[in-house]
C-alpha cells in the first residue's frame, strides 16, 4: 500500500521546489491543480512558465508526493 503524504496549511508552503497546491473552487468544492506551482513571495506562479496565477490555496503538498 503506498503511503499519502497529507496536505499542509498553505501558510507554511516554503518558496523552494515545485508544489501541489489546493484551491476553493467556484463550486465550493477543494480542487488540487493540475500543474505544479511555486510561491514567489505571497505571490503564486506556474512552475513550467512562471506566470502569476491568482490563486489562495487552501493546502499543499511537493509536487509528486501523492504519486
Amino acid at each position: 500500500m503506498a503511503h499519502r503524504v497529507e496536505w499542509l496549511p498553505a501558510s507554511t508552503a516554503p518558496s523552494d521546489g515545485d508544489l501541489e497546491v489546493c484551491v476553493i473552487g467556484y463550486d465550493g468544492i477543494v480542487h488540487a491543480l493540475m500543474y505544479p506551482c511555486h510561491k514567489n513571495g505571497a505571490e503564486w506562479v506556474e512552475a513550467s512558465n512562471r506566470n502569476h496565477i491568482h490563486i489562495q490555496p487552501t493546502h499543499w503538498r511537493r509536487w509528486g508526493e501523492s504519486h
